[in-house]
């Protein structure tokens, strides 16, 4: 399934895979002046090719290495001969997908294996067709993670370093506390757009972008005051969130509220 949308001279294609006659976990990849920020998943490639006629890609920026935001990159590269870039951990798996980014039941049913695609790393600004993007290192969705801030429009493209809401799960393998340093940092940003992962935009996205930070600041002190009276990781959880959601099932744990208290507990750098 796939979904495009046009937000002032930036194309969205918001993709999924079909099941049961509906789009299951979008994701979102984003075309603009012959650049192109991600090239979502493996299963929806065919329909992102149909939908891209007569769209010229020069350049494909990465925002990370999950299968979701990559698989495009060796259809793309081969049709128009576009370069890639990405953060210099996310290469190999690029290169390699199935050998460094083995996936999960569900990811495999959701998102499917990418083909392997060929990219350069990138610096700490890109500038291609006379766009201008800030590369700022995101680390806690991923080690390899990065958002591009468009200096000359002010688009913050954000991968999933930001989609917005309030977390009650979370991956094993993400770190809480970078994603809380890492929402810092794009805050920062005097950003007209945010461009997310998810495929939402939102205008002017400080405010939601400060308020994400609150929000998990606040849960990581009512984690850590729990904790301190003996709590479990599971009592914590049915506290604050309260049983697991059917995402944990669906990904048997790998996605869950007990991931989420235990990084707010074995990730922090310091009591806080």
């Amino acid at each position: 399934m796939i979904r495009v949308a046009q937000i002032g001279p930036v194309k969205k294609f918001h993709l999924a895979r079909t099941l049961w006659g509906r789009g299951r976990y979008f994701t979102a990849c984003y075309w603009v002046d012959g650049v192109m920020v991600d090239t979502g998943c493996a299963h929806t490639v065919g329909e992102l090719l149909r939908a891209m006629d007569g769209l010229k890609v020069d350049l494909i920026i990465n925002t990370h290495s999950h299968e979701d935001h990559i698989a495009g990159n060796a259809a793309i590269q081969l049709r128009d001969g576009a370069t890639i870039q990405a953060h210099p951990l996310a290469l190999p798996v690029l290169a390699e997908p199935r050998k460094r980014q083995p996936l999960r039941p569900y990811q495999r049913v959701m998102w499917g294996y990418p083909e392997p695609s060929k990219g350069l790393p990138i610096g700490d600004t890109v500038k291609q067709n006379g766009l201008c993007f800030q590369v700022i290192h995101t680390p806690g969705h991923s080690v390899d993670h990065i958002c591009l801030y468009e200096t000359n429009h002010g688009w913050l493209f954000t991968g999933d370093a930001f989609i917005g809401g309030k977390d009650r799960a979370l991956r094993a393998d993400y770190n809480v506390w970078n994603i809380m340093a890492s929402l810092r940092k794009i805050a920062s940003f005097d950003a007209s757009f945010a461009f997310t992962g998810s495929g939402s935009i939102k205008k002017t996205p400080q405010h939601e972008i400060r308020q994400k930070i609150e929000y998990l600041e606040e849960t990581a002190a009512r984690v850590w005051d729990l904790h301190r009276k003996e709590l479990s990781h599971s009592r914590i959880r049915d506290e604050l969130f309260g049983k697991e959601m059917l995402l944990n099932y669906i990904t048997l744990g790998h996605f869950s509220g007990e991931n989420l208290v235990r990084s707010f507990i074995d990730d922090c750098p310091g009591q806080p």
